[in-house]
This record gives structure tokens, sequence and C-alpha cells, in this order.
């Protein structure tokens, strides 16, 4: 199917994950590693949140794909920003980390909206179908 993002979207997973693997075994390794632990754990807890995301049925993906592609980019944001600063001693630009992680909060609430919205169209279209067969023969 054209526009499918999902084989994407466990791409990201699948490298988000491993990064943040990576960086928790250096960050356990000795010296101020306090943001990479930091930038393994954001990693870590967003690659399965993309896996599910990519999990959501066709019919269901209209707020899906945008809420996985907020939180890759704020990931790659935020997690970046702080591995830039580790490893480069400089920040990837001003607020970067900020940045990321308003743009993951944004990722999270289309994650909300759109199971509310999922709901209301259950409900919307259940009430058409009972209505359906009490007037439909």
């Amino acid at each position: 199917m054209a526009g499918d993002f999902r084989p994407a979207v466990l791409m990201a997973a699948g490298l988000l994950g491993a990064l943040g693997v990576g960086g928790a075994a250096l960050a356990a390794h000795g010296g101020d590693n306090r943001l990479i632990a930091i930038a393994a754990a954001i990693a870590l807890v967003h690659a399965p949140c993309l896996i599910a995301l990519a999990a959501v049925p066709a019919e269901n993906l209209r707020l899906a794909m945008p809420a996985a592609l907020l939180m890759v980019v704020g990931t790659l944001l935020f997690s970046g920003d702080l591995a830039a600063r580790t490893f480069l001693g400089d920040r990837l630009f001003a607020n970067a980390a900020p940045a990321g992680g308003m743009i993951l909060i944004g990722g999270w609430l289309l994650v909300a909206i759109g199971a509310g919205l999922a709901v209301l169209r259950r409900r919307r279209h259940e009430k058409l179908h009972a209505r359906e067969g009490i007037h439909g023969i």
C-alpha cells in the first residue's frame, strides 16, 4: 500500500531500541554518564511504543502515524542533544532537548486524542446500527 509508514516506524523502533541498549551499557560502565543514561531511557521507552503504534490496524491509523513521527523526532532531538553534550561537549542547538521533550509530549497527546476519537467513532457506528436494527426491516 502506498504511503504505508509502518516499515519505517518499525525500523525507527529497532534503531532506537539498539541505541537505547547501547547507551544503557555505556552508562553502566563508569564515568559521569548521567546524560547518556537519560538518553538511553528515553529511547528505550519509545521504541516499544513505536512498535505498538505500527501495529494499529490501517483503518485506525488516523493519528497513530503522526504520533509515531512526533515520537521519533522528539526522541532524536531529546536523546541526541544529551548525547551531543556528552560526546561533543556541546548541544545540537539551543533548546534541542526541551523541544524534543515537547514534541514527545505532543506525540503522546496524539495517542490519547486518537484513542478518544476511535471510541467516539465506534459509539456513533454502534448507535447507527442499533437504529437500523429497530427500523430496518
